[in-house]
């Protein structure tokens, strides 16, 4: 039971929110509304649909950005705000491209497997990376580097779904064809998520933190 005169725990909650937090939030929104839109052209096959969808990709980076920066110049990192940037980060850089090559043409029974291997593999770096931040921060404000390839460079992925949709070479005139292997189809364009997903996973690869 609340105590009289004390603010419901959804607004308390709130209250603990940091100016980061929101454009964290703007991030995860542009994700979903890239989940949405990759949807909404399979039912439409408009091309202004696929397009949009891709061009969440890199507004949700500008979201990424920001709010990192944010956080620095006002000094306000807490564990609410890395968690909320992995769990956006997860949607608009792990769910929303898988869904756009889905979108794209990339059903086959191995397509999938390949997406949900990317997504894996996205989820599993940001959970390495919340728990290691610290140790690889070095009591600095941020870390120096980063193991494996941060998440959202896949905002390259859905750069060559959109060249594609551009070039007409989405659906049955997809890049390098379709594979019938035993009992499933396969795009080899698929493969490039399942670089992206190793790359990320990678431990030996350190990439600098700018």
């Amino acid at each position: 039971m609340r105590t009289p005169g004390t603010p419901p725990k959804h607004f308390s909650m709130l209250r603990g929110f940091h100016l980061a937090d929101f454009f964290t939030l703007g991030n995860a929104a542009c994700g979903v509304a890239a989940v949405l839109l990759s949807m909404l052209y399979m039912g439409s096959q408009s091309l202004d649909h696929f397009y949009a969808a891709a061009a969440m990709a890199p507004a949700a980076l500008i979201f990424d950005v920001l709010d990192g920066r944010i956080a620095r110049w006002r000094r306000q990192h807490s564990p609410l705000g890395r968690e909320l940037d992995s769990l956006a980060d997860v949607i608009s850089f792990g769910v929303a491209p898988a869904a756009l090559a889905f979108a794209a043409g990339m059903r086959g029974g191995w397509d999938a497997a390949a997406l949900a291997y990317f997504v894996c593999c996205g989820v599993s770096r940001l959970a390495r990376y919340n728990v290691t931040a610290e140790s690889l921060a070095e009591g600095a404000d941020k870390v120096a580097y980063f193991e494996g390839t941060p998440i959202p460079t896949s905002v390259l992925l859905s750069a060559v779904l959109a060249f594609a949709a551009w070039q007409g070479r989405i659906g049955d005139a997809l890049y390098w064809g379709e594979l019938a292997i035993g009992p499933w189809h396969f795009h080899p364009l698929a493969l490039l998520f399942v670089l992206s997903g190793t790359l990320m996973i990678s431990k030996t690869l350190r990439i600098p933190k700018l």
